[in-house]
């Protein structure tokens, strides 16, 4: 019988042998070996015949495996394992399928500048350079796929260069802006023995990316000059640890401060100064319109944190990102290209006592201002015909400790929890970088596995609608083989919630957007998850209940919930 060539594995009708373990090391055992160096505790993933030499690694290795059942959601988990904890998420994919089908899932890191490192595996070599060999998953070019989801994309062509560029790859994550990385290795570079000794020691330290010495000398004279700065936060704040800063250049100024849905949480919500993340309200857009000097930090005033773009700032503005490409996208501002967290450090450094005008908002001080504002908002909510919605956004945030974290859809719960969420001493994910649906259960799993790894409590908040929820419906088998302790919200509105408000406000009626669906109690309890079915007016109960519970647990809300009126379209 003739022996297969390197890096070949046994076909279909052998499988039932089963691999027999390599007597020396292999290309598998440099990658483990390198993420464990670099501090990797976890990876997510799916086994795939490339990737086989992946997973025969790990049995070889300290990290722990949690294996999703599709590779969206995969990075999903991987996302949120790397929110909850700050760590660098690890997604292990298979070739040309599995690699293609974790695409939606990395926009979202992508967009949000979640840190990850992507290991997919790729066909052998000798299948590489465009020939058409017509092996099991060959594309023309795999890490081009990848391209607009990635921050950067690598081949490995020697089991050599597996440390190194493993070792770039996440130093590059974790740089702001951060991000997931790709790196492909070839199933026989993979597979193949090695004489490469095996990895003791791997460091990658983030690049130093602070704002420039004369852009922050120019800021501050901005501001000390400023009779009406006010400050929104978005999620480049948080991601670059800028929250201190933050609270003290505000103090400092006398600025009102709000948050974007990706800032939640990065100012403290009942601040005297906190316009809260109210952003969709005119009231606000007016308060930031008014500003004569708008400081943006970690944000690039898009679609939502603009009101739909209909903000227009009448004073100047100051943009801080990492992301060099969001500086001035959407309005002439003094752009500072650094990292927020340094970049707020350097200017409440340089700001000293009180500012050399004393803030006037015509007439108000900003505490009053801000006071005053946001009475506005919750009368303009008065005005409206939203005591459910109102009760129900109430009665989840009674019910959730203050320092559990949440993991939020694409679904009307999540667009109100957007502007009303206080996040307290948790933390508040949602899926509004990339805007695609199945992020909040597979995201929750992730964050859970996290919290456990840090030693901390891993219970968790998933919210989900009917819709965004059969995206990720298969991850109940997930949980439950792990036994992770995740609570899954599921609100059920019969079909596509938001998207039939849209249609119905623009056009008289919606299309397509109703839903057949399954029961989810019981599908629920045929993972063997317990799940029970509540009313609105149940929920707070419901969900102290499943809170102190074990293990993961659903809980279903059969209601029609609508969304507060618009403030943008007038404008």
């Amino acid at each position: 019988m003739t022996a297969p060539k390197s890096g070949a594995l046994p076909g279909a009708g052998a499988a039932h042998a089963g691999p027999s373990k390599p007597a020396v090391r292999n290309g598998g055992d440099l990658v483990v070996e390198t993420l464990s160096a670099l501090g990797a505790t976890t990876v997510f993933g799916i086994p795939g015949q490339h990737a086989l030499g992946l997973f025969d690694a790990l049995s070889r290795s300290p990290l722990h495996f949690v294996s999703s059942r599709v590779e969206n959601n995969s990075a999903f988990a991987a996302d949120g394992f790397s929110r909850a904890t700050g760590d660098v998420g690890v997604l292990f994919l298979s070739t040309g399928p599995g690699a293609l089908t974790s695409l939606a899932g990395l926009q979202e890191a992508y967009a949000t500048g979640v840190p990850m490192v992507v290991i997919a595996s790729q066909i052998p070599l000798e299948g590489l350079g465009a020939r058409r060999k017509g092996m099991l998953h060959q594309l023309d070019d795999q890490k081009a796929s990848a391209a607009n989801v990635t921050k950067s994309q690598r081949l490995i062509q020697h089991a050599s260069g597996i440390p190194s560029a493993i070792q770039d790859a996440w130093t590059e994550a974790i740089s702001s802006p951060q991000g997931p990385v790709w790196v492909e290795v070839p199933q026989n570079v993979l597979l193949d023995p090695i004489m490469v000794p095996p990895v003791e020691d791997a460091l990658a330290e983030a690049f130093d990316n602070p704002p420039r010495t004369e852009l922050v000398k120019e800021a501050v004279r901005w501001l000390t000059e400023a009779k009406r700065p006010a400050i929104i936060a978005g999620g480049g704040a948080r991601r670059g640890k800028a929250e201190p800063w933050l609270l003290s250049i505000a103090k400092k100024l006398h600025a009102p401060v709000v948050c974007s849905p990706g800032g939640n949480g990065a100012f403290p919500w009942n601040h005297e100064l906190s316009l809260q993340s109210w952003v969709e309200d005119r009231y606000v857009t007016d308060v930031l319109e008014e500003a004569d000097v708008l400081v943006v930090v970690g944000s690039s005033l898009g679609e939502v944190t603009s009101n739909y773009f209909t903000m227009e700032p009448r004073g100047r503005i100051i943009q801080i990102d990492a992301e060099p490409r969001v500086l001035e996208s959407n309005g002439p501002a003094l752009g500072i290209r650094a990292d927020a967290g340094q970049a707020l450090h350097a200017l409440d450094d340089a700001l000293s006592g009180e500012p050399r005008n004393r803030p006037d908002w015509h007439g108000q001080t900003p505490e009053q201002l801000v006071k005053d504002t946001l009475a506005k908002v919750q009368a303009r909510l008065d005005s409206q015909d939203l005591a459910k919605e109102r009760a129900f956004m109430a009665d989840i945030r009674a019910a959730v400790p203050d320092a559990m974290q949440t993991f939020w859809d694409m679904t009307i719960s999540a667009y109100w929890a957007w502007s009303c969420w206080d996040s307290r001493q948790g933390q508040f994910h949602s899926a509004q970088g990339a805007g695609g649906l199945g992020f909040g259960f597979p995201g929750a799993l992730g964050g859970s596995v996290g919290l456990a790894s840090q030693g901390k409590s891993a219970r968790v908040l998933a919210v989900s609608g009917d819709g965004s929820a059969m995206y990720s419906i298969s991850e109940l088998a997930t949980v439950r083989q792990h036994n992770l302790p995740v609570t899954w919200l599921i609100v059920d509105d019969g079909g596509y919630g938001i998207l039939r408000e849209y249609m119905e406000g623009a056009f008289g009626q919606a299309t397509a957007t109703e839903l057949a669906r399954p029961d989810f109690v019981a599908l629920a309890e045929s993972f063997g998850v317990p799940a029970r079915r509540v009313a609105p007016e149940g929920i707070r109960t419901a969900l102290e209940e499943s809170f102190a519970a074990e293990g993961p647990n659903v809980v279903v809300v059969e209601t029609l919930l609508k969304m507060f009126a618009p403030t943008h379209l007038d404008n």
